[in-house]
């Protein structure tokens, strides 16, 4: 199965952005200002006053394998992440990234190791309950079965300047693939939010 991302909520705009700047002189909108918002931002990013894109926040749902979950969780500055736990609910129907690159024979191979995982997980849980373990210890044990292809669905948000630090350090080249690809799908969600409320902001880190 593949990662997916969703978008499922965002907050402000290429406005907030402007207005949370001008807190330190006038906040009052008028065209003329309305006017000079792409340049107040081009201006903002490249000179590192970044705090002004704090005030935005974009919300993702994800879905994806273990290696990328850690990826993501070494984002923390500015981002909030709740996942899917296999330590308190039993995964009734785990699903496994396949690599899209990997031969077909592989891929194969990674699927059958993922369904023994996923089989053993379940059968160790009964195994360990019936020995009387309890049961909150025998799912946060047994997950030890599951492989890194093990996906897991997870709550995401980031303030504009986290998400932009995030997709400079992941569409990078030697960024491992599938964080890359998510990097790349959470961008096109964002720049096709209807009415493209953050096109100059997305502009002024070149994005």
């Amino acid at each position: 199965m593949k990662n997916t991302v969703q978008l499922i909520g965002h907050y402000g705009s290429d406005e907030t952005h402007a207005l949370s700047a001008w807190t330190s002189t006038s906040r009052e909108l008028t065209e003329a200002k309305r006017d000079r918002i792409p340049a107040l931002l081009k201006m903002l990013a490249q000179n590192g006053h970044h705090t002004p894109f704090e005030k935005s926040t974009l919300h993702f749902l994800c879905r994806v394998d273990t290696a990328t979950h850690i990826h993501l969780l070494k984002h923390r500055i500015g981002v909030s992440i709740n996942g899917e736990s296999a330590r308190y609910k039993e995964l009734k129907e785990p699903t496994g990234y396949i690599p899209s690159d990997w031969p077909e024979e592989l891929q194969a191979w990674l699927r059958h190791n993922i369904e023994v995982g996923q089989n053993s997980y379940a059968a160790a849980i009964k195994e360990l309950v019936a020995t009387g373990m309890d049961r909150k210890r025998a799912k946060e044990s047994a997950r030890f079965f599951l492989p890194y292809a093990n996906q897991l669905t997870l709550d995401i948000s980031y303030n504009f300047r986290s998400f932009v630090h995030f997709i400079g350090l992941r569409l990078k080249p030697d960024a491992q693939v599938e964080v890359r690809e998510l990097a790349e799908e959470m961008l096109r969600l964002v720049k096709g939010i209807d009415g493209n409320p953050f096109k100059h902001t997305l502009e002024a880190f070149n994005l």
